[in-house]
C-alpha cells in the first residue's frame, strides 16, 4: 500500500500533498519538500502555501523570503485564505515587495530579503479577501490596516466592528485589537473592565503584546484591582517571549527591586536585550547601571557607549550624561567640543541643567553659540528658578556683552542675586559697586562683599579688600590688616599682592620702611611678569637701593617692562642706555 501511495504521489498532486504532510509530521522535511513542490506545480493551493512556509522556515530547502513570498502569493491568488491572511501581515510589516518593475500589480517580483517598508495598499487587498472569506484572523488584519494605515485608507468605525467579529470568533489578534479599540472609547468602569477581559483573552493565547499591555493595566489598576506584583510577573513572561518593551520593564524592575528581588546583573542582561532591539530608555538605564558606583564598580567607558546609543536618537538625559563624561574625561577623552555637542542636544531638548552647562562652556570660550540671545535666555530661565550659578554666569555674560552690547545694569542685577551664595559673584559685584558700574557707587557694601569673598578664599578679593583697607576706602584705614591680606595672597602666587608689599615696604605707608624686603617682593612679582614690579625692580637695581647698583640687570628688567607697554619703562630704558653709553671708555 505504501509503495503504491508513493508511486501515486509522483502522478497525483493531491496524493503528493497527503504524503508530504505525513513526512512533515515525521520530521522528514527534506523528503517532504519535493512532494509539496510537485503538488504546488500542479496548482494545489494548500501545497503552494506549504511550499511558501518551507521557504520561509528553511524546512527541507534553503530559507528564502523572496521564494516564500512568491509561492504565498500564488496560493493567495488561488483563494487560499490562510495565505491571504499571512500575505497581508507580511505586507503590513514591509517584509515583501509585491509591485512589479513599473510599480503596478501584476508580474510581481520578490527581489529582496530586506524590509521595504509597509505596503498597506497590498495588505488591504489581501486582508479584505481573507475577511470576506470568513477568516477571523483576516478580519483582524483588515481592521489593523483600517486603523494604522495611511489616513486615506482609515475607517475606524469599520475597524472596530471587524475587531469585534474577529474577537467573538475567538481570534487572539482580534481580541487584542478590540481591546485597544475599546480602550479609546472606555469612558466608564464597565467599559474598562471589558477592555481588561478582551486583553486577558489575547494574553491567554500568549500574544506577547497582549501580556505586556495586560500587565500595564493591572499595574495601574485600570478596569481591575491594581496588583503590581502580578504586573511584574506578566512583564517577565512577555520579556521571555522577546518583546523589547517588556524586557525593558522587567529589567527596570530587577534594577530597582520593584516587586522582585534586586539583581543588577540580571537587570543589565534584560535591559541590554531591549536596548539592542531599539528601546532607547533601556539603553539609558544600561548606561546608568555602569555609571553608578555602589554594589558594582562603575564602568564609565561602557556607560558612555550606551549613553551614546541613546543620545544619537536625541534622548536629552543620555546626551547630558555623555556630555558630562566628556567634560570630566571620565570613561572617554576629555573633550570640550564633544561635551558642547552633546550638551547642546540636551539643551535644545529642554534640559535646564544642560542649557546652563552649555551656556557656561560658551562663556568660557570652549564652545560657540549660534545666538547670544538664546544663551542669555537659558541662563535667565535657570537664574529665575533660583540657580545662583546661572545668575552668576548671566551677570558675567551681560557684563562682557557676549551676546551683543554690554548691559552693566543687568549684570549688576544678576550678580547681586548670585552674591547671596557665590563667592566669585560677591567679588564681581563688589567691584561694580566700588567702581560705580551698573549701580551707584557704594564703597562700604563693596568692602563688606570683598571681605566675604576673601574669607571664602577668592584671592583677587583678598587683594581688593587689602587695597581698600590700605587706603581707608569704605571703612577705617588698616595697614597692618592689609599687609596680612597681601601676604595671604602671595602664597597663592598673586603678583599684584607682591607688588603691593614691595610698595608698602618701600616707604610712605605708615609702617617702617625696609628696602630689602621691598626689593625682594618687587623681584618676586617681576619674575611672575608684573610690569610695574619689573619697572620698580629695575629702578632699585639701577640706583643700588638694596645693594650694589647693577645697570645691566636693570636694563634687562626695563626692557621686559617696556615690552609689556609700561610707558615709564620705555623712557627710563632710553635714559639708562644713554648713560651707559656715555660712561663707556
Amino acid at each position: 500500500m505504501l509503495a503504491f501511495e508513493k508511486l501515486l504521489s509522483l502522478v497525483s498532486p493531491t496524493a503528493a500533498l497527503r504524503r508530504a504532510a505525513r513526512l512533515r509530521e515525521l520530521g522528514r522535511d527534506a523528503e517532504a519538500f519535493p512532494l509539496y513542490a510537485h503538488a504546488a506545480k500542479g496548482g494545489v493551493a494548500e501545497a503552494e502555501h506549504q511550499v511558501a512556509l518551507c521557504y520561509f522556515g528553511g524546512l527541507g530547502v534553503p530559507a528564502s523570503r523572496t521564494e516564500g513570498a512568491r509561492w504565498l502569493e500564488r496560493a493567495a491568488e488561488h483563494g487560499h485564505v490562510e495565505s491571504q491572511t499571512l500575505l497581508a501581515g507580511l505586507c503590513v510589516h514591509g517584509l515583501v515587495d509585491i509591485a512589479d518593475d513599473k510599480g503596478e500589480r501584476g508580474g510581481r517580483l520578490f527581489k529582496s530579503n530586506e524590509s521595504t517598508g509597509p505596503d498597506f495598499d497590498s495588505a488591504l487587498i489581501w486582508a479584505r479577501r481573507a475577511a470576506e472569506a470568513g477568516s477571523a484572523k483576516g478580519q483582524a488584519e483588515l481592521a489593523y490596516v483600517l486603523t494604522r494605515g495611511p489616513e486615506r485608507l482609515r475607517d475606524v468605525e469599520a475597524a472596530h466592528a471587524l475587531y469585534k467579529r474577529s474577537a467573538d470568533a475567538g481570534c487572539p489578534e482580534g481580541c487584542l485589537g478590540y481591546a485597544l479599540s475599546l480602550a479609546e472609547r472606555a469612558v466608564d468602569e464597565g467599559r474598562r473592565q471589558e477592555v481588561v477581559e478582551y486583553m486577558r483573552r489575547a494574553a491567554l493565547a500568549e500574544l506577547p503584546t497582549a501580556i505586556y499591555l495586560l500587565a500595564v493595566l493591572i499595574e495601574q489598576g485600570v478596569g481591575v484591582a491594581a496588583n503590581p506584583a502580578l504586573a511584574v510577573e506578566l512583564f517577565r513572561q512577555a520579556a521571555e517571549k522577546g518583546l523589547p518593551a517588556a524586557q525593558a520593564r522587567w529589567g527596570a524592575a530587577l534594577m530597582t527591586g520593584y516587586c522582585v528581588a534586586r539583581d543588577l546583573d540580571e537587570a543589565e542582561s534584560w535591559l541590554r536585550r531591549a536596548a539592542l532591539a531599539g528601546d532607547v530608555e533601556a539603553a539609558v538605564r544600561v548606561g546608568d547601571l555602569n555609571a553608578r558606583s555602589g554594589e558594582r564598580p562603575p564602568n564609565y567607558a561602557e556607560a558612555a557607549n550606551w549613553y551614546r546609543r541613546a543620545a544619537e536618537t536625541g534622548h536629552r538625559v543620555a546626551a547630558r550624561a555623555l556630555g558630562s563624561l566628556h567634560l570630566t574625561g571620565v570613561g572617554v577623552a576629555q573633550d570640550d567640543e564633544a561635551a558642547a555637542h552633546w550638551l547642546r542636544i540636551a539643551a535644545d531638548g529642554g534640559d535646564l541643567e544642560s542649557q546652563v552647562d552649555f551656556a557656561s562652556l560658551v562663556l568660557q570660550g570652549a564652545a560657540r553659540a549660534d545666538e547670544g540671545v538664546t544663551i542669555a535666555t537659558w541662563f535667565e530661565r535657570a537664574a529665575s528658578a533660583g540657580d545662583l550659578v546661572a545668575a552668576h554666569n548671566l551677570g558675567l555674560w551681560l557684563a562682557k556683552g557676549a551676546g551683543g552690547e554690554r548691559d552693566e545694569y543687568g549684570a549688576a542685577k544678576w550678580l547681586r542675586v548670585a552674591a547671596a551664595g557665590i563667592p566669585s559673584a560677591q567679588y564681581l559685584y563688589a567691584r561694580m559697586l566700588a567702581e560705580g558700574r551698573g549701580e551707584n557707587q557704594d564703597l562700604e557694601t563693596a568692602r563688606a562683599l570683598f571681605a566675604r569673598a576673601a574669607d571664602a578664599g577668592i584671592v583677587d578679593a583678598q587683594v581688593a579688600l587689602a587695597e581698600m583697607m590700605l587706603n581707608g576706602r569704605g571703612g577705617d584705614r588698616d595697614v597692618i590688616g592689609a599687609v596680612r591680606l597681601f601676604v595671604r595672597a602671595t602664597a597663592r602666587g598673586h603678583s599684584g599682592a607682591m607688588f603691593a608689599l614691595g610698595a608698602i615696604y618701600g616707604g610712605g605707608h605708615g609702617i617702617p620702611e625696609d628696602r630689602l624686603i621691598a626689593h625682594r617682593w618687587f623681584r618676586e612679582a617681576a619674575k611672575l611678569g608684573n610690569g610695574n614690579a619689573q619697572l620698580m625692580l629695575a629702578r632699585y637695581l639701577a640706583e643700588g637701593v638694596a645693594g650694589e647698583p647693577s645697570p645691566s640687570e636693570a636694563i634687562d628688567w626695563l626692557q621686559r617692562a617696556a615690552d609689556q607697554g609700561v610707558e615709564a619703562a620705555q623712557q627710563e630704558l632710553f635714559l639708562l642706555n644713554a648713560r651707559q653709553t656715555q660712561a663707556a671708555p
